[in-house]
């Protein structure tokens, strides 16, 4: 097989301009779990294989779906899951610098009152930038967030 070469259709353009922004949309406070990024990608590649159309394969001489491996070599933009991860850590910083009379940062740091329901507590968006912030590293390391205080202890 020749090298691939990236993505130039105008498609990819509308995919980029059009596309994106709408399924991105207010993903600054979304709290996705492993599911929701799993559909996620599998969203963003069944456009981006609609966008390319299938391959020839040049040793059996059949028209074949491009792999994911291949699909990310041709868009050579970060996939969706870590647009939202990296908008993610740029939002806790503006939360961060707010003050805690603000109501974003109430809604967002704040913990409920009441009784919580049964079964095991649902993820939160403090608990998703605290996973980013430690397991990928290569997203924040260098711009020097701030941390945000909850109950007693630091995020």
């Amino acid at each position: 097989m020749g090298q691939m070469r990236p993505l130039f259709f105008p498609t990819v353009k509308i995919y980029r301009t059009i596309i994106l922004p709408v399924v991105l949309y207010g993903c600054d406070t979304w709290s996705l779990t492993l599911r929701e990024e799993r559909k996620l990608r599998v969203f963003e590649n069944m456009v981006l294989r609609r966008i390319c159309g299938p391959r020839r394969d040049e040793v059996i001489r059949e028209w074949r779906r491009l792999h994911n491996e291949e699909l990310n070599d041709l868009y050579s933009s970060p996939n969706i899951v870590r647009v939202i991860k990296s908008r993610r850590m740029r939002w806790d910083g503006h939360v961060a610098r707010m003050g805690e009379e603000r109501g974003e940062y109430r809604v967002l740091v704040g913990k409920q009152e009441g009784k919580r329901l049964l079964g095991r507590p649902r993820r939160r968006w403090v608990d998703n930038i605290w996973i980013s912030r430690r397991w990928d590293v290569g997203i924040w390391t260098g711009l020097g967030w701030p941390r945000i205080q909850i109950g007693g202890g630091r995020l």
